[in-house]
């Protein structure tokens, strides 16, 4: 399919005079790759289409441009729905479908949760032969017979793996239980988990499979980068980084929603240009973060995954991992963020000692080097800012006719310093409460085992004659609570991985943990009891997959079986688990 069609323009594949107007009004010369193999295929072809791309590749030009081609704007009834994970995401497609129907009378109507249903319900009565929406406030439109979907022609499952990773599995099967048998299926994603099998083994018929590059990997325009640092150190490494890049335009993610809010009120307070996107945002609020961030009247966005689906942003210079998600794709989710249209893109994690394993897997994932960065130091920083300055100065643009009336003064005023003391007082007024900040900032970086035996074997002391050396180490007699949480192999739940995410949280920062039994399906893991609270409120914030995490404290100590037997005399704590 590749040979026959990658030199097609949109001229060439076929469309109606009245889309290419719409699409070269858009900016847009030449197909996609993804563009290139479906739009032709769904002109075509009546069979069904499993497309496998990544975030940013332009999918929904892919789908939506040959439906409009087939849609009847005569026929007064829905004959295409597009179902997605988010509202953003849903308000994303609808608005770009209405951009390529700017010279065509086919109406879009966007349905998705957080809004008035029944302003929805009433754009519906008025008319839509397109429907873009959520998977719940879909289910819950046909309930009320609002939605009626029996005469559609084609549905869209964008971002499909997204959808199921967020726990929409039975409203997929409920929605789709109402569509025609006769109707084409385009299926978009960027993996393909075992649901999403099931889900096209039952809902598709010998479908078409269409991919473009390779699944679960990199986009070749980014470069990507790491930092280890203490987890207390995480925020003033982030503003290192930041302040070290001037021209900065970029996301930050972090895991939870109340990180996410944390990280950008200190940023905003130490004076960055930067907000928060999450979900406890009204949709105004979201709308108004999202405009201000695609007008790059916002320098740093910083967002939890689920809150960043749709934002589709081509000039994104920086993604920065506050925390690595805990589904290892999701980072390449995040990283083609960056690196779009041509441009170059860096993805940085910011990381603890702990993680740098994690971090190989990535690089077998993407089949990319992860380079080891090392924190910019103070006189780094300011050196890189203080010529940010002065190029900045060199590239202002003088309005001659206006400033000159103004300019015997200010000859006067400074007749009296040389250019050197100019120079001087410009720089100092412009910097000093930089260079004051940076005054004696200490190193963050932690240092790599290379570093470490490099410097013990100058010191001619072993890893246990270190002073600060990271080992957990007995401090005398610790009282365990032992604890259940839901969490197993099958969710890629190790050791390391529920070490990293203790460390994680300052409240937890080198607490003791003792056995720790991982199981299938679920673990057990010790913990000094002093800290109990801490660990419930860490947990409870956290999200896996739009389902809860379970965490159940087992009143009878250590079990001599392996902790694969439930203790009923348990304490219960829930949070959500996030994938």
């Amino acid at each position: 399919m590749n040979s026959l069609y990658n030199m097609l323009t949109f001229e060439e594949i076929g469309l109606r005079p009245e889309i290419l107007q719409a699409v070269h009004a858009l900016g847009f010369e030449k197909p996609t790759p993804i563009q290139e193999q479906a739009i032709p295929f769904v002109l075509s072809e009546e069979t069904d289409l499993l497309a496998f791309a990544q975030t940013g590749t332009g999918k929904t030009a892919a789908f939506s441009l040959p439906i409009l081609e087939r849609i009847d704007a005569e026929l007064p009834q829905i004959q295409a729905l597009v179902l997605c994970p988010t509202r953003e995401l849903c308000l994303q497609i609808a608005q770009d479908i209405d951009n390529f129907t700017k010279f065509l009378r086919i109406r879009t109507t966007a349905v998705y949760g957080g809004a008035s249903i029944d302003k929805q319900i009433d754009k519906l009565k008025r008319g839509a032969h397109i429907v873009v929406g959520t998977p719940g406030r879909t289910l819950d439109l046909i309930k009320r017979k609002k939605l009626k979907l029996e005469q559609i022609q084609y549905l869209v499952l964008d971002e499909a793996d997204e959808m199921l990773n967020m726990g929409f599995k039975q409203e997929l099967d409920a929605i789709l239980a109402t569509t025609p048998k006769e109707k084409q299926t385009l299926l978009f994603s960027a993996t393909m988990p075992q649901e999403l099998v099931r889900i096209a083994e039952q809902y598709m018929h010998e479908p078409k499979k269409i991919s473009v590059g390779q699944r679960n990997t990199g986009a070749k325009n980014v470069s990507h980068e790491f930092y280890v640092v203490q987890a207390r150190d995480r925020y003033q490494a982030l503003k290192r980084i930041t302040d070290i890049n001037p021209n900065v335009y970029g996301i930050v993610f972090c895991r939870t929603r109340r990180e996410t809010k944390e990280i950008a009120n200190k940023l905003m307070q130490d004076g960055y240009n930067a907000d928060a996107l999450h979900g406890d945002l009204s949709q105004a609020q979201r709308d108004h973060v999202m405009s201000r961030f695609r007008s790059r009247h916002l320098q740093i966005l910083v967002a939890t995954d689920v809150a960043a689906r749709g934002l589709d942003v081509d000039d994104i210079s920086h993604v920065i991992n506050f925390n690595l998600p805990d589904d290892l794709e999701v980072y390449i989710h995040r990283s083609g963020r960056t690196g779009r249209a041509g441009k170059t893109g860096v993805s940085m994690i910011i990381t603890h000692s702990r993680e740098v394993g994690r971090i190989r897997t990535i690089e077998r994932k993407i089949g990319k080097t992860i380079e080891r960065k090392k924190v910019p130091t103070s006189r780094e920083i300011c050196e890189k800012r203080l010529l940010h300055l002065m190029d900045k100065v060199k590239e202002v643009k003088v309005n001659d006719d206006e400033i000159a009336p103004y300019l015997p003064q200010v000859y006067e005023k400074l007749e009296s310093l040389s250019r050197e003391d100019l120079i001087k007082h410009f720089v100092s007024f412009e910097f000093n409460r930089f260079l004051e900040y940076y005054k004696d900032a200490p190193d963050l970086n932690v240092a790599s085992r290379k570093d470490r035996n490099s410097r013990d074997r100058e010191r001619g002391e072993g890893r246990n004659g270190e002073k600060g050396g990271k080992d957990r180490k007995r401090r005398g007699r610790v009282d365990f609570n032992r604890y259940f949480i839901n969490l197993g192999s099958k969710d890629e739940l190790s050791p390391k991985n529920l070490l990293s995410f203790i460390d994680s949280h300052p409240k937890l920062k080198n607490v003791e943990v003792g056995k720790i039994d991982i199981q299938k399906s679920f673990s057990f893991f010790e913990i000094d009891k002093r800290y109990e609270s801490q660990l419930i409120e860490a947990f409870a914030e956290v999200e896996y997959g739009g389902s809860e995490v379970v965490i159940e404290r087992s009143k009878g100590g250590r079990d001599q079986n392996g902790g694969g037997r439930r203790n009923p005399g348990r304490k219960s704590y829930k949070g959500k688990r996030r994938g």
